[in-house]
């Protein structure tokens, strides 16, 4: 089966799909189901980009709190930097057993060689953590016989190195956090104990990422599609195919998963984006951390905002629009910036 569809119907799936058309999600529960993970970014130009994520979801409603406190008492986990349901972890187990995480630096032959060849560095970890755990990183002596070689930051870093081999290896898990710093226990106490199958785990893993992201390339799930001006085939999950789109206006994190893939984001949205905390200020197109602008199946634009503590205000510096807005959709983005600082607990400040 393959199924033809124009832009604007794979825009919408794609929408749909990441919860951000209407009516909106109606708890966190929800939202971390239907989007499978979390990327966890402690960036807070204007919010910490989960937090951020989270609200362009769920409105002023969304508490941080909630996501704490999921985290502690252990209904969601971070994974490899993704906050993620408890309850997928099986999903996970099998791999983990077999040393592999194909979409990860820790799980390639390199990287566990490197682990086998410090093996008495790995007991002492593993040792350290039964006997003290849940500790942070700073708490783990570095007793590396080989050292971590790299080009970049991760040079020499050995102990951070090794606990995140172990989290690809099911020995280690992230257990808790001391405000920012994480705590680090042996996994058996923090995940589950079930495994489901690695061939199964694979096929339903690929099946909820596909759902979550709607239409993709390179996932082995759903059907066929074709994009009318789009090269090249997509797979679509079928239960987007049918059913109203009732679209609303959202101000996105440049890290959301609406636009993490840029080349997806440019072929379905015909969007030009690119995150710039990267690059010198005098560089900078739309600023540190502008907010893409959706409305309804379209990106039509950038915020470029950040949220002074010190004085307690949302200072938006500019609204980047790529065509000008009409008055209906200036005002939506104003309510969206209003509900922003509101559920930031500060005032705004737009620009004249």
């Amino acid at each position: 089966m393959s199924v033809a569809l124009t832009r604007a119907e794979a825009r919408r799936i794609a929408v749909r799909a990441q919860l951000l058309a209407l009516p909106r999600p109606a708890s966190l529960d929800e939202v971390l189901t239907g989007l499978t993970f979390l990327q966890y970014d402690q960036t807070a130009a204007v919010a910490f980009s989960h937090d951020l994520i989270l609200w362009s979801r769920l409105g002023s409603s969304y508490r941080p709190a909630s996501l704490s406190d999921g985290l502690a008492d252990r209904s969601y986990v971070s994974l490899r930097g993704m906050i993620r349901p408890m309850s997928d972890i099986p999903l996970f187990r099998a791999e983990m057993a077999a040393h592999s995480a194909p979409d990860s630096q820790f799980g390639t032959p390199g990287a566990q060689h490197w682990v086998d060849a410090n093996d008495r560095f790995r007991r002492d970890v593993l040792a350290l953590l039964d006997r003290d755990g849940p500790v942070p990183r700073s708490g783990i002596p570095d007793t590396a016989r080989v050292p971590w070689g790299s080009s970049g930051w991760n040079n020499n870093r050995n102990v951070g190195m090794m606990l995140e081999c172990l989290v690809v290896r099911g020995e280690v898990a992230l257990a808790d956090r001391d405000g920012r710093e994480p705590l680090w226990d042996l996994a058996h106490r923090v995940y589950p104990c079930e495994v489901v199958p690695l061939e199964e785990a694979l096929r339903i893993r690929a099946s909820r990422l596909l759902r979550s992201l709607g239409i993709a390339r390179k996932i082995d799930a759903g059907v066929e599609a074709q994009v009318e001006g789009v090269r090249g085939r997509w797979r679509v999950e079928p239960s987007f195919l049918d059913g109203p789109f009732e679209g609303r206006t959202a101000l996105l994190s440049p890290l959301d998963r609406l636009i993490f893939d840029r080349r997806r984001m440019a072929e379905l949205f015909e969007f030009d984006y690119n995150l710039e905390m990267y690059k010198p200020a005098a560089r900078r197109r739309w600023g540190y951390w502008a907010m893409p602008i959706l409305h309804h199946d379209r990106l039509i634009g950038k915020v470029d905002a950040t949220t002074d503590r010190a004085h307690g205000v949302l200072r938006v510096d500019a609204i980047h629009q790529d065509e000008p807005f009409s008055p209906d959709v200036l005002a939506a983005v104003h309510t969206e910036l209003h509900d922003l600082a509101r559920w930031l607990g500060v005032g705004l400040d737009l620009p004249a």
